[in-house]
C-alpha cells in the first residue's frame, strides 16, 4: 500500500524533478486526486499548476485536459475517475456554476463519499449560486436539486480562499498541496486494515512498550 509521508514526498520530488515532465495519468488508471474545475477560468492557471506540482510529487492526478485524449467518452471517463479517486479538489471560480459538468462532478464526488477540498478562487462562498431552471442551464429538476445540495455542502466545508489580484500564487499552491497530502494520508490511515496493524504489533513487541 502506498503511504504518503513527508519523507516519501521529498524523495519522490527529487526523483521526478530529474524527468522531463510530470507523469500523465490515463483514464484506465486509478487516481489519487480528481481536480474538479471550470476550464475557462483556471485550466491554464491554478488548476494546471496544481496538477503539475502534485504529479511531480508522484501523486496521481486526474485533470480532463491532461488525462484524456480525443475519442474518449467524456462522462464515462470522468465518472470512472471520480469513483476511483481518494480525494477531490474543487476549484470554485466565478463561472463554475455555469457548467453542468462542474456541478455534476462535484455532486458525484460527494455522493460517493469522497473527501473534497474546496478552493474558492476569485470568489467567496456566498457568491456561488446554481442557476435557476429557467436559465440557459439545461438540466432536470432532479439534477438541479443534486447540484444545489452539492454546492451547499461544499460552501459549508472548510476550504481555501484566494484573490488572484492580491494574494501570492506560490502560497496558494503550497497550502493546497499540503491540504491534499494531509487528506491523502488520512484516507490511507482510514483504509489501513486493523488486522494488518495487529500483525505489525505482534511482530514488533516494542511498539506496545
Amino acid at each position: 500500500m502506498q503511504r504518503f509521508t513527508n519523507s516519501a514526498v521529498m524523495k519522490n520530488m527529487s526523483r521526478h524533478l530529474l524527468r522531463d515532465g510530470p507523469r500523465v495519468l490515463t483514464v484506465d488508471q486509478p487516481c489519487d486526486v480528481f481536480i474538479n474545475h471550470r476550464s475557462i477560468d483556471t485550466k491554464k492557471t491554478f488548476s494546471g499548476l496544481l496538477f503539475q506540482y502534485l504529479s511531480h510529487h508522484d501523486i496521481k492526478c486526474f485533470l480532463n485536459s491532461k488525462s484524456m485524449k480525443p475519442g474518449d467518452r467524456l462522462f464515462d471517463n470522468i465518472n470512472r475517475a471520480i469513483h476511483g479517486c481518494k480525494v477531490g479538489v474543487a476549484v470554485l471560480s466565478p463561472r463554475y456554476c455555469h457548467s453542468t459538468y462542474c456541478l455534476h462532478e462535484l455532486a458525484l464526488m460527494l455522493e460517493t463519499k469522497k473527501r473534497v477540498i474546496p478552493i474558492f478562487y476569485d470568489v467567496i462562498p456566498s457568491q456561488l449560486r446554481v442557476m435557476s431552471k429557467g436559465s440557459s442551464m439545461a438540466c432536470s429538476s432532479r439534477d438541479l436539486e443534486r447540484y444545489k445540495w452539492a454546492l451547499e455542502e461544499t460552501q459549508n466545508t472548510v476550504g481555501l480562499l484566494f484573490d488572484p489580484s492580491k494574494q501570492d500564487w506560490s502560497e496558494l499552491l503550497r497550502n493546497a498541496s499540503n491540504a491534499v497530502i494531509k487528506n491523502l494520508m488520512e484516507v490511507e490511515e482510514e483504509n489501513w486494515s486493523p488486522s494488518i496493524s495487529n500483525v505489525i504489533s505482534e511482530k514488533n513487541p516494542l511498539i506496545n512498550n
